[in-house]
């Protein structure tokens, strides 16, 4: 069993609902602390904790082998708090993702493989799962879901390359993709992103 931890408002009160994941080596009261930034006064807010503080052992373009295992217990972990939303009686248009780094893969990587009209999916410095990108793993149609993906322009753990191959994949599942890479070496979510977000997909 994931532990999940909540803030904003309870479940059975909220219109929306976002799903708050945390990166490797961090928490979920880590990435809860964000919430304070982002327009999400009237959500639902539901973070997961990865055991270990890491939902999969290697990088998330290693050997699929490596991390085939405790991915997809990780995938099941954010499948089942989605459950819990849409039993609570809110839809999935008005269901949300947000991640940074290994969490912002996670998200990535879920709604992927679960593809409809999410509320939006937000990745900071995130892309797809896998030593290559395999798009028969994926399915359904976004429905002009609003993805955001921002990242360093030379992040170390995070290529450039797979950002925009990400894109480029969910775009043809129908998402409404938004790439913005900014030129520093910093693994961090910028106060620019958290504009963008706030503006134009938390309204």
């Amino acid at each position: 069993m994931y532990e999940v931890r909540r803030s904003g408002l309870p479940l059975e009160q909220a219109k929306k609902a976002i799903i708050v994941i945390h990166g490797r080596g961090a928490t979920a009261e880590s990435i809860l602390s964000l919430s304070s930034h982002l327009n999400l006064t009237d959500y639902a807010i539901l973070a997961p904790q990865a055991n270990g503080n890491s939902w999969y052992p290697y990088g998330f373009m290693a050997s699929d082998e490596g991390n085939k295992d405790a991915l997809q217990r990780s995938l099941k972990a954010i499948a089942t708090v989605r459950e819990e939303v849409l039993a609570a009686g809110i839809p999935d248009e008005r269901v949300y993702f947000l991640g940074f780094s290994q969490g912002a893969c996670l998200s990535l990587e879920f709604v992927a493989r679960h593809a409809t009209r999410f509320g939006g999916v937000v990745a900071f410095t995130g892309g797809l799962v896998g030593e290559n990108l395999q798009p028969e793993r994926y399915s359904g149609d976004f429905k002009n879901t609003p993805i955001f993906i921002g990242s360093s322009n030379r992040d170390f753990h995070v290529p450039a390359s797979r950002i925009k191959e990400s894109g480029d994949l969910l775009r043809k599942m129908g998402a409404d993709v938004t790439i913005k890479l900014f030129d520093d070496p910093d693994h961090t979510i910028r106060e620019e992103e958290i504009n963008w977000v706030n503006q134009r997909i938390f309204l």
